[in-house]
Protein backbone atom coordinates (compact mmCIF):
# COMPACT_ATOMS: atom_id res chain seq x y z
CA UNK A 1 0.00 0.00 0.00
CA UNK A 2 2.68 2.08 0.63
CA UNK A 3 4.42 2.19 -2.52
CA UNK A 4 0.94 2.54 -4.42
CA UNK A 5 0.98 5.56 -2.60
CA UNK A 6 4.32 6.87 -3.49
CA UNK A 7 3.86 5.10 -6.97
CA UNK A 8 0.53 7.72 -7.28
CA UNK A 9 2.64 10.82 -5.41
CA UNK A 10 5.22 10.35 -7.82
CA UNK A 11 2.52 10.49 -10.78
CA UNK A 12 0.95 13.37 -9.63
CA UNK A 13 4.15 15.26 -9.37
CA UNK A 14 5.04 14.59 -13.30
CA UNK A 15 1.08 15.68 -14.06
CA UNK A 16 2.24 19.06 -12.96
CA UNK A 17 5.07 19.09 -14.41
CA UNK A 18 2.76 18.83 -18.03
CA UNK A 19 3.64 21.08 -20.82
CA UNK A 20 1.84 22.02 -23.97
CA UNK A 21 2.93 19.91 -26.76
CA UNK A 22 1.36 18.59 -30.02
CA UNK A 23 -1.15 16.53 -30.61
CA UNK A 24 1.37 13.70 -31.72
CA UNK A 25 3.89 14.64 -28.95
CA UNK A 26 4.23 12.61 -25.63
CA UNK A 27 4.00 14.95 -22.57
CA UNK A 28 5.25 13.92 -18.47
CA UNK A 29 1.61 13.12 -18.49
CA UNK A 30 1.73 10.51 -20.92
CA UNK A 31 4.50 8.74 -19.14
CA UNK A 32 4.38 6.43 -16.22
CA UNK A 33 6.50 7.36 -12.85
CA UNK A 34 8.83 4.23 -13.02
CA UNK A 35 10.06 5.15 -16.55
CA UNK A 36 10.17 9.16 -15.49
CA UNK A 37 12.57 7.90 -12.96
CA UNK A 38 14.17 5.38 -14.57
CA UNK A 39 14.71 8.09 -18.16
CA UNK A 40 15.88 10.94 -15.38
CA UNK A 41 18.40 8.31 -13.46
CA UNK A 42 19.95 7.19 -17.13
CA UNK A 43 20.36 10.87 -18.41
CA UNK A 44 21.93 11.77 -15.19
CA UNK A 45 24.33 8.77 -14.95
CA UNK A 46 25.36 9.31 -18.61
CA UNK A 47 26.01 12.98 -18.36
CA UNK A 48 28.26 12.65 -15.08
CA UNK A 49 30.20 9.46 -16.73
CA UNK A 50 30.75 11.13 -19.61
CA UNK A 51 32.25 14.50 -17.62
CA UNK A 52 34.59 11.99 -15.67
CA UNK A 53 35.84 9.97 -18.61
CA UNK A 54 36.51 13.29 -20.76
CA UNK A 55 38.45 14.79 -18.03
CA UNK A 56 40.17 12.13 -16.15
CA UNK A 57 42.38 11.43 -19.07
CA UNK A 58 45.38 12.83 -20.21
CA UNK A 59 44.96 16.53 -21.48
CA UNK A 60 41.68 16.51 -19.76
CA UNK A 61 41.82 19.74 -17.86
CA UNK A 62 45.59 20.87 -19.54
CA UNK A 63 43.89 20.79 -22.60
CA UNK A 64 40.42 21.99 -21.89
CA UNK A 65 40.74 25.87 -21.66
CA UNK A 66 36.90 25.90 -20.18
CA UNK A 67 38.80 24.21 -17.07
CA UNK A 68 41.92 24.75 -17.24
CA UNK A 69 43.70 25.32 -13.67
CA UNK A 70 45.41 28.47 -13.88
CA UNK A 71 47.74 30.11 -10.83
CA UNK A 72 45.49 31.75 -8.60
CA UNK A 73 44.71 35.86 -8.15
CA UNK A 74 47.66 37.89 -8.22
CA UNK A 75 50.04 34.49 -8.51
CA UNK A 76 48.41 34.46 -12.23
CA UNK A 77 48.83 37.87 -13.05
CA UNK A 78 52.55 37.61 -11.59
CA UNK A 79 53.12 34.89 -14.53
CA UNK A 80 53.84 37.18 -17.16
CA UNK A 81 56.62 38.52 -14.86
CA UNK A 82 58.12 35.17 -14.38
CA UNK A 83 58.00 34.41 -18.26
CA UNK A 84 59.91 38.19 -18.38
CA UNK A 85 62.34 36.83 -15.97
CA UNK A 86 63.41 33.46 -17.64
CA UNK A 87 60.76 31.53 -15.49
CA UNK A 88 58.96 30.40 -17.88
CA UNK A 89 59.84 26.59 -17.31
CA UNK A 90 58.88 27.15 -13.66
CA UNK A 91 55.58 28.38 -14.13
CA UNK A 92 54.82 25.58 -16.57
CA UNK A 93 55.83 23.25 -15.10
CA UNK A 94 53.75 24.12 -12.06
CA UNK A 95 50.40 24.83 -14.03
CA UNK A 96 51.16 21.27 -15.54
CA UNK A 97 51.50 19.65 -12.06
CA UNK A 98 47.99 21.36 -11.03
CA UNK A 99 46.19 20.26 -13.83
CA UNK A 100 47.45 16.82 -13.93
CA UNK A 101 46.77 16.18 -10.45
CA UNK A 102 42.87 17.35 -10.93
CA UNK A 103 42.98 14.53 -13.94
CA UNK A 104 44.09 12.23 -11.25
CA UNK A 105 41.76 13.10 -9.10
CA UNK A 106 38.15 13.31 -11.23
CA UNK A 107 37.91 9.12 -12.22
CA UNK A 108 37.28 9.08 -8.35
CA UNK A 109 34.19 10.91 -8.56
CA UNK A 110 32.04 8.47 -11.03
CA UNK A 111 31.15 5.83 -7.64
CA UNK A 112 29.69 8.84 -5.73
CA UNK A 113 27.98 10.27 -8.84
CA UNK A 114 26.23 7.17 -9.43
CA UNK A 115 25.25 6.56 -5.74
CA UNK A 116 23.65 9.91 -5.86
CA UNK A 117 21.67 9.18 -8.78
CA UNK A 118 20.57 5.96 -6.83
CA UNK A 119 19.47 7.58 -3.60
CA UNK A 120 17.48 10.04 -5.59
CA UNK A 121 14.06 10.62 -3.89
CA UNK A 122 11.09 11.50 -4.85
CA UNK A 123 11.19 14.90 -4.28
CA UNK A 124 14.57 15.27 -5.73
CA UNK A 125 13.29 13.98 -8.85
CA UNK A 126 10.31 16.78 -8.62
CA UNK A 127 13.19 19.50 -8.71
CA UNK A 128 15.33 17.93 -11.27
CA UNK A 129 12.78 17.35 -14.02
CA UNK A 130 11.00 21.02 -12.97
CA UNK A 131 14.34 22.83 -12.94
CA UNK A 132 16.30 24.79 -15.14
CA UNK A 133 19.46 23.34 -17.44
CA UNK A 134 21.62 22.24 -14.72
CA UNK A 135 18.96 21.26 -12.05
CA UNK A 136 20.72 17.77 -12.16
CA UNK A 137 24.15 19.33 -12.05
CA UNK A 138 23.04 20.95 -8.58
CA UNK A 139 21.62 18.02 -7.58
CA UNK A 140 25.25 16.65 -7.86
CA UNK A 141 26.62 19.30 -6.17
CA UNK A 142 24.44 19.18 -2.90
CA UNK A 143 24.85 15.58 -2.80
CA UNK A 144 28.99 15.04 -3.57
CA UNK A 145 30.89 17.93 -3.41
CA UNK A 146 31.67 17.37 0.39
CA UNK A 147 33.03 13.75 0.05
CA UNK A 148 34.35 14.45 -3.42
CA UNK A 149 36.77 17.00 -1.69
CA UNK A 150 37.82 14.59 0.69
CA UNK A 151 38.26 11.67 -1.94
CA UNK A 152 40.44 14.27 -3.87
CA UNK A 153 42.66 15.85 -2.03
CA UNK A 154 45.08 13.03 -0.96
CA UNK A 155 45.33 12.00 -4.63
CA UNK A 156 46.06 15.70 -5.88
CA UNK A 157 48.78 15.94 -2.64
CA UNK A 158 50.73 13.04 -3.78
CA UNK A 159 50.54 14.25 -7.41
CA UNK A 160 51.97 17.96 -6.58
CA UNK A 161 54.57 16.92 -3.96
CA UNK A 162 56.44 15.82 -6.79
CA UNK A 163 56.70 19.30 -8.02
CA UNK A 164 59.92 21.40 -6.34
CA UNK A 165 58.10 24.71 -6.50
CA UNK A 166 55.94 23.49 -4.19
CA UNK A 167 56.96 24.99 -1.42
CA UNK A 168 58.25 28.04 -3.13
CA UNK A 169 54.42 28.42 -4.36
CA UNK A 170 52.66 28.20 -0.98
CA UNK A 171 55.38 30.45 0.63
CA UNK A 172 54.78 33.39 -1.93
CA UNK A 173 50.97 32.91 -1.87
CA UNK A 174 51.09 32.92 2.12
CA UNK A 175 52.61 36.30 1.71
CA UNK A 176 50.19 37.45 -0.84
CA UNK A 177 47.05 35.82 1.35
CA UNK A 178 47.96 38.37 3.78
CA UNK A 179 47.04 41.51 1.60
CA UNK A 180 44.62 40.09 0.20
CA UNK A 181 45.86 39.46 -2.99
CA UNK A 182 45.22 35.77 -2.72
CA UNK A 183 42.59 33.81 -0.86
CA UNK A 184 43.45 32.30 2.14
CA UNK A 185 42.20 28.68 1.20
CA UNK A 186 44.26 29.18 -1.78
CA UNK A 187 47.69 29.36 -0.10
CA UNK A 188 47.41 25.95 0.29
CA UNK A 189 48.36 24.63 -3.28
CA UNK A 190 45.95 21.16 -2.55
CA UNK A 191 43.49 23.09 -1.53
CA UNK A 192 43.02 25.40 -4.86
CA UNK A 193 43.38 22.42 -6.86
CA UNK A 194 40.94 20.22 -5.21
CA UNK A 195 38.37 23.41 -5.47
CA UNK A 196 39.23 23.95 -9.21
CA UNK A 197 38.92 20.57 -10.03
CA UNK A 198 35.16 20.20 -8.42
CA UNK A 199 34.37 23.27 -10.53
CA UNK A 200 35.82 22.06 -13.48
CA UNK A 201 34.11 18.55 -13.20
CA UNK A 202 30.71 20.19 -12.11
CA UNK A 203 31.11 22.78 -15.79
CA UNK A 204 31.30 19.35 -17.22
CA UNK A 205 28.17 17.58 -16.16
CA UNK A 206 26.38 20.91 -16.88
CA UNK A 207 27.22 21.27 -19.57
CA UNK A 208 26.34 17.18 -20.62
CA UNK A 209 23.34 17.60 -18.93
CA UNK A 210 22.11 20.68 -21.34
CA UNK A 211 22.95 18.81 -24.12
CA UNK A 212 20.59 16.41 -23.26
CA UNK A 213 17.96 18.44 -22.42
CA UNK A 214 18.15 20.41 -25.46
CA UNK A 215 18.88 17.52 -27.80
CA UNK A 216 16.87 14.27 -26.54
CA UNK A 217 18.18 12.13 -29.23
CA UNK A 218 21.58 11.99 -28.23
CA UNK A 219 20.81 9.95 -25.06
CA UNK A 220 21.91 6.50 -24.89
CA UNK A 221 19.02 5.37 -23.15
CA UNK A 222 15.31 4.90 -24.68
CA UNK A 223 13.97 5.79 -21.64
CA UNK A 224 16.06 9.03 -21.05
CA UNK A 225 15.03 10.00 -25.02
CA UNK A 226 11.62 9.67 -23.75
CA UNK A 227 11.47 11.43 -20.46
CA UNK A 228 13.59 14.10 -21.68
CA UNK A 229 11.56 14.45 -25.03
CA UNK A 230 8.51 15.24 -23.49
CA UNK A 231 9.98 18.22 -21.58
CA UNK A 232 10.77 19.74 -25.27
Amino acid sequence: MKTFRLYRLFLGLLAGFSIAASAHALSLADISGQEAGGGLKEALTQGAGKAVDLLGRTDGFLGNPKVKIPLPGAMEKAEGLMRGLGMGKQADELITAMNRAAEAAVPEAKKLLVDAVKQMSVEDAKGILGGGNDAGTQYFKRKTEGPLAQKFQPIVRKAIEKVKLKDTYEKFAKKGAQFGLVKEKDAQLENYVTEKALDGLYLMIAEEERAIRENPVGATGNLARKVFGALK
